[in-house]
């Protein structure tokens, strides 16, 4: 497996397209006449964490992802984003750094040990490929598509072409 080509590439990617959802929305709010605040705390059901939430953590798995795979130690960053251009800003830092990390800093790394905290739990174990194919990227999809939905939900126009990327 291509270490690099199934993460760098993959998450910058996904990274900028939710950059364009938020985008959208914050557009979206001005059209309407709304506060775009609103967004912030979207959620489906009372025990889900809200929007910016959801960002924040597809942030994290990104920059963990791929900074455990090059055995890096990785950045942490206050969860502190008040404003959707905040939020936008975060992902293109995200982004920033996830593109940093070079492919030879990454090859190799299927076999590596990855360890995963938790909170007062034993810490996930993994060996590289089995992290990011098991863990690491469907965790990343998983906020990144419930990000998706929320602005869907709340009627921001975007569609499968905005989940995809257009080329």
């Amino acid at each position: 497996m291509d270490m690099y080509a199934v993460t760098v590439p993959v998450f910058d990617r996904m990274l900028g397209n939710m950059q364009t959802w938020v985008r959208i929305a914050r557009d979206h709010a001005k059209a309407k006449g709304f506060d775009e605040s609103v967004y912030l705390t979207l959620r489906l059901v009372p025990d889900m964490l809200p929007l910016s939430r959801q960002i924040q953590i597809a942030s994290d798995s990104a920059k963990s992802a791929v900074g455990r795979l090059a055995g890096m130690e990785v950045p942490s960053w206050p969860d502190d984003e008040a404003t959707l251009d905040e939020l936008i800003a975060r992902l293109q830092k995200t982004r920033d750094f996830v593109t940093s990390v070079s492919a030879a800093q990454i090859d190799g790394s299927e076999t590596r040990a990855i360890t995963v905290p938790r909170r007062d739990k034993e810490p996930h174990r993994f060996q590289g490929e089995d992290f990011i194919r098991f863990f690491a990227t469907p965790n990343f999809y998983f906020h990144a598509t419930t990000l998706y939905a929320l602005l869907r939900h709340a009627g921001v126009p975007i569609g499968k072409m905005d989940f995809l990327g257009r080329s």
